[in-house]
């Protein structure tokens, strides 16, 4: 049994153990005054009845305590979970998740629903005092329990509301809320760009526009909390008050003594109690909502891997054979029969939307394709391993994550383990060892204490690409932050890299697609043509890929003889 398991256990024996005292003291307190009316000896009674009171009191502590490590335990494995699955998903089943959404999930959401297992069990417990409480009521006198019975459906119907209602409310506060961490995200984002533009006050205005609708939202919950209080707190004094003339009937027949109707006068209110469980019912509700919300992070799709490996001496020849992606019920690739040499450098080119992105995701395995299959070195990549794929496929993106640890912890960070030496060649080539210098720790600096530009942290997710390296590297997009001169640079180290590779690079200017080998164009995610860019070239439609800077009839620069892949 878990650590968070044990806590919920705890509270709900603690809270059981509770009620049973608060049941039993009724009784305890009317032999009591029996006693002490007749002339008897009430000492041993008395005891009793201050060890229940005592023991309910530490009981109760205990409850308080460990609801606390239950709540904390279970947000903590809900957290986990669903950054879990967050991070081992498809990338393209997660893009429909905005940042504030996951956030408010992650954090909100999570612990709303962390906070559920603990008012469940106390929940479950509550019942046991009204239910006790009729039973031990029946014991004492049969007419105040029927009396009491008949008032129950009432309560009853008033927590049903109460819970059909808050449910549809909770969820859809739920909601808003992430639509407003959403928008607040994305200003943050845009900072530098709200405040050059001075639309500071529109951009308020975007970011709050749902908070009257989360109002609403706000007071019709509480509206329906005070409103099942209110509905209770009228039947409970008027159940309480008709218990009460009752039992003074049976007082006055003689069928009940004095000790008999103060305990029969609190039963009736520890029964009709049962409307004081409002409060965790609506706990318990927020959390099925909210843990509804976490679950869909955690149910994400991920790959499955499959336990085949490659061979050693691979050139990283790459096969897309029938393959066809849909999203949204619109197909966004199509490639049958494209194959990338090993060892080639290749360029993917294309308008905006024509499938770039998704091409290389498939080539790569962070999503897999609705139909066909991908091979590399003649192996479908569904059937390696999760070590063999990520040590032999490595990427570049345009805006890598590169953590919070030291530069070098950054650059060394993945599948495969990479020597200091190995770090220092991939800044290298990444043409990054120059800054990285200059830095208050070179390489062995912080992180979040190293000034970067958009370059410079471009520069070293590069850098962790080469130095992981493996038959296939994919770059995408990722040296859209360089300068001409910088890219140049790191095209020419990649091609004197002494670790063989196929290549795959999305590229959106003409020079970047000249030094590759092959160009693979894509249009409205069909492969138009595969050749060498300066076949391409003489196409109009092809030099329009690269807009007005690429003037029709002039060829695209080349690079010196000496750097051409032959």
């Amino acid at each position: 049994m878990t650590t968070r398991r044990r806590a919920q256990l705890l509270v709900l024996l603690c809270s059981v153990g509770a009620a049973v005292a608060e049941v039993a003291q009724p009784f305890v307190l009317g032999r009591t005054l029996d006693l002490l009316l007749r002339g008897g000896d009430p000492g041993r009674w008395l005891a009793l009845s201050a060890g229940l009171l005592l023991g309910e009191l530490l009981l109760d502590s205990l409850t308080a305590l460990c609801t606390g490590r239950c709540t904390a335990g279970w947000t903590a494995a809900v957290r986990s979970r669903a950054f879990t699955g967050l991070l081992h998903c498809v990338p393209d089943r997660a893009r429909d998740l905005t940042p504030g959404d996951v956030g408010t999930r992650l954090t909100l959401n999570a612990a709303d629903a962390g906070a559920a297992p603990a008012a469940r069990a106390a929940l479950a417990a509550s019942l046991i005092t009204p239910v006790g409480a009729l039973a031990a009521l029946a014991l004492v006198d049969v007419w105040v329990a029927a009396c009491v019975l008949a008032g129950l459906p009432a309560l009853a119907l008033v927590l049903r509301a109460f819970a059909r209602d808050t449910g549809a409310s909770v969820a859809a506060y739920q909601r808003v809320q992430s639509e407003i961490a959403t928008r607040l995200l994305e200003s943050l984002d845009g900072a530098a760009t709200i405040a050059a533009a001075g639309t500071t006050a529109r951009e308020r205005a975007r970011i709050l526009a749902p908070l009257p609708e989360l109002a609403a939202l706000g007071r019709r919950m509480w509206a329906l909390h005070g409103r099942a209080l209110g509905r209770s707190g009228v039947l409970v004094p008027a159940l309480v008050l008709a218990a009460t003339a009752v039992g003074g009937l049976r007082l006055a027949a003689g069928a009940l003594s004095v000790g008999g109707l103060l305990a029969a006068c609190r039963y009736a209110q520890l029964t009709a109690g049962v409307g004081g469980a409002a409060s965790l019912l609506g706990a318990v509700v927020r959390g099925r909502a909210a843990r509804a919300r976490t679950l869909e992070l955690e149910r994400l799709p991920a790959l499955a891997y499959g336990t085949a490996g490659l061979s050693a001496d691979g050139p990283g020849t790459l096969e897309l054979r029938g393959v066809r992606v849909v999203r949204d019920g619109r197909e966004v690739l199509r490639a049958d029969a494209l194959r990338v040499p090993g060892g080639a450098t290749v360029a993917v080119v294309g308008r905006g939307g024509a499938g770039k992105s998704v091409l290389v995701s498939v080539a790569g395995r962070l999503t897999d394709p609705d139909e066909g299959r991908v091979l590399l070195d003649g192996v479908p990549l569904d059937r390696l391993s999760r070590e063999a794929l990520r040590t032999e496929v490595a990427f570049a993106f345009e805006r890598p994550v590169l953590g919070e640890g030291t530069v070098a912890e950054a650059v060394a960070a993945g599948a495969r383990r990479v020597p200091a030496e190995g770090v220092r060649a991939a800044l290298a080539a990444a043409g990054a060892d120059g800054f990285v210098r200059r830095l208050p720790g070179g390489s062995g600096t912080p992180l979040p204490a190293a000034p970067l530009s958009g370059g410079e942290h471009q520069r070293l997710g590069l850098a962790r690409a080469f130095a992981h390296a493996g038959r296939l590297l994919i770059m995408d997009d990722a040296t859209s932050s360089l300068d001409t001169a910088t890219e140049h640079e790191v095209d020419r180290a990649l091609r004197r890299s002494p670790r063989p590779g196929t290549r795959l690079v999305v590229a959106h200017r003409p020079s970047v697609a000249d030094r590759a080998d092959l160009v693979i164009w894509l249009e409205d995610g069909r492969v138009r043509a595969v050749a060498p860019h300066r076949e391409l070239w003489h196409t109009a439609d092809y030099r329009a890929v690269f807009g007005a800077g690429a003037a029709a009839g002039t060829p695209a620069p080349r690079t010196a003889p000496e750097e051409v892949r032959p």
